[in-house]
């Protein structure tokens, strides 16, 4: 599958749990949604996924990407300690400048 460089980074840091590089494919005023809570800006976005690393230990294995005009969708198969492990999430992304703008994570 053929990914875009900053999505490939956000699979490869998520898979590593390393909350600083995941944060770094993002723009400085990149806004998150996930769980019913918006996270704006790196540092805030770093936090998020540094808490969701220690409670959830996800991975994610990409299983499609399709690019649309103002937005992309990767669908991966996340695992992890949740219930109902694994499942498949859509990851609808803003994407300028080769970095994420926002995020929104669906079930």
């Amino acid at each position: 599958m053929n990914l875009p460089k900053v999505v490939s980074d956000l699979v490869k840091t998520q898979n590593n749990f390393d909350s600083v590089a995941y944060a770094n494919c993002f723009s400085e005023t990149a806004i998150v949604y996930d769980e019913g809570k918006t996270h704006k800006g790196r540092k805030e976005i770093e936090h998020w996924i540094a808490d969701a690393n220690e409670r959830y230990e996800a991975t994610m294995q990409p299983l499609s990407f399709e690019e649309k005009e103002t937005e992309s969708i990767l669908k991966a198969e996340a695992s992890g300690k949740f219930d109902g492990s694994p499942i498949v999430l859509s990851y609808h992304l803003e994407i300028a400048n080769d970095l994420i703008q926002s995020l929104s994570i669906t079930g």
